[in-house]
């Protein structure tokens, strides 16, 4: 899963009490931002191999810190701090902790059999990645639909809001057919997972222009 990752974050961004939009994107995403750092430096290990699942390439059968249950709840409670410490509100804390567990949650659904509990086996994953016209529309539907309600849920405040928020939109769409339909390789690198992370943090900076220019509705208005 990838663009599937973000529904949380954009159905948390609506809150009243929510951490910024900007904000539960990189929770959403920090067991990954974890994962290829560690990468980069032999801490955890991937490799591709042709047609691991339908869906791509990726055999991730080393990460024992940040893909197991107990090292997101640890990164969970580790980004949930230091949003207590800037927002001083417990909410928000708890809000970008379940946005960095959600991940796990969510990977949980997709992966073939790689993620665990606490670092060891057994290893688990239902694997809908092996089923990719299910998992493409669950994915579509999960991103664009929360990004739906975010919009819905929040009102535009400045000239360039409709443009920001499509911009957000169009990138989610061309990234996710790049992971899907990009050309494959066997070919160990650093690209790889420099150009994860370069995605990851472009997205981050959109949807900081994303709630720049967007404000909450009362829950009155939200709903009416």
């Amino acid at each position: 899963m990838f663009i599937g990752h973000y529904a949380p974050a954009f159905a948390a961004a609506a809150a009243r009490k929510s951490p910024p939009l900007a904000v539960l994107v990189v929770a959403v995403q920090l067991l990954d931002f974890a994962f290829f750092s560690f990468a980069l430096v032999g801490i955890e290990h991937y490799r591709l191999v042709p047609n691991f699942t339908a869906s791509n390439w990726l055999d991730l059968y080393d990460m024992p810190i940040s893909h197991s249950l107990l090292g997101a709840a640890v990164l969970g409670a580790l980004f949930g701090g230091l949003v207590l410490a800037l927002t001083r509100s417990r909410t928000a804390a708890l809000i970008a902790f379940a946005c960095v567990l959600s991940h796990w949650l969510a990977d949980f659904i997709v992966h073939a059999p790689d993620l665990t509990l606490a670092g060891s086996p057994p290893k688990l994953g239902l694997g809908l990645w092996n089923h990719p016209l299910t998992e493409h529309a669950l994915e579509v539907l999960l991103a664009f639909g929360a990004l739906a309600f975010y919009a819905r849920s929040t009102r535009a405040a400045g000239p360039r809001s409709g443009l920001f928020l499509g911009l957000f939109a169009a990138t989610l769409a061309l990234f996710q057919l790049i992971d899907w339909f990009g050309p494959r390789t066997t070919e160990m690198s650093p690209a790889q997972p420099l150009l994860a992370l370069f995605a990851f943090t472009v997205l981050a900076v959109l949807a900081l222009l994303v709630e720049a220019t967007r404000s909450k509705l009362s829950g009155a208005k939200r709903f009416s």
